[in-house]
């Protein structure tokens, strides 16, 4: 595939990364750093978040966390842990009655991993899936909290931005909704995610899979200084997903901000000083 030449210093906040002969993914293509590095380096892409794809239950992220994180050393990877939890993130009351009794198990994240990751060099922030791997319970969302790092979450149809605000959005951290929190492709809950910047200050929302011209362009239009360019990748190539930021009808300034300024503003590592 052809290099885009776009003049633009493009970095990417969500980025899978499957360690090689160590990735148990259960959906989509797998790829290892040398694939992705190229894949992105085709795409104009100068840094890029990685976290590992889905474990099996009872696994826990561990293991992958550490292989990523080892994996990125002298690449242009910033690694995320990624984090899990004992608590349905469902809004339905039989969940909710469950969650008060969940508790978790050895292989669900604690305070103490999320104080490990958060002060290990290694790391940059956190990656969080609640429709397949939990909530966190309190005391862990407090240590988060404490930490501060950005924490990168998987939102849309089985984790809507409602919820999110419910759980996660009440807490004092930088929260990246992933794809809008519309994944896949629900217009609607990209709309919501949208009014919700007016309500919560540290909301971010990255670019995956945002088909939509319109929503991104509301978006950079409404709040220039809170979209983050994302790719997907690997689920999507990334010069799909720069290509939808190059073809809206916006400044090259929003266009900026989004690939480049605004990611640095809230992972300071992407910044042009750190290339």
């Amino acid at each position: 595939m052809l290099e885009l030449e776009h003049g633009f210093r493009v970095v990417d906040v969500h980025a899978r990364l499957d360690p090689d002969g160590e990735s148990v993914s259960t959906r989509g293509r797998e790829v290892g750093p040398e694939r992705l590095e190229r894949e992105l380096h085709q795409a104009g892409v100068v840094k890029a978040v990685v976290s590992p794809g889905r474990r099996p239950e009872g696994m826990g992220y561990l293991r992958a966390n550490n292989a990523v994180a080892r994996l990125s050393v002298d690449r242009p990877f910033l690694a995320f842990a990624r984090i899990d939890g004992p608590r349905d993130p469902s809004s339905r009351t039989a969940a909710r009655l469950r969650n008060l009794t969940a508790s978790r198990s050895e292989s669900h994240a604690d305070p103490e991993d999320v104080e490990k990751y958060g002060y290990d060099d290694r790391f940059y922030g956190f990656t969080l899936a609640p429709a397949v791997d939990g909530l966190p319970d309190e005391e862990t969302f407090d240590r988060l909290e404490d930490v501060g790092l950005p924490l990168l979450v998987h939102a849309g149809a089985d984790f809507p931005p409602a919820v999110a605000a419910e759980t996660i959005l009440r807490r004092d951290l930088p929260v990246i909704l992933a794809g809008f929190g519309g994944f896949p492709l629900d217009r609607d809950l990209m709309n919501e995610a949208i009014e919700m910047l007016d309500d919560h200050d540290e909301l971010y929302l990255d670019t995956s899979f945002v088909r939509y011209r319109d929503v991104l362009e509301r978006a950079l239009l409404e709040h220039p200084d809170r979209v983050l360019f994302g790719s997907g990748v690997p689920e999507t190539h990334p010069n799909v997903g720069v290509m939808e930021i190059l073809t809206l009808d916006v400044s090259e300034d929003a266009m900026r901000r989004a690939f480049s300024k605004n990611p640095a503003r809230v992972v300071p590592e992407l910044g042009p000083g750190e290339d």
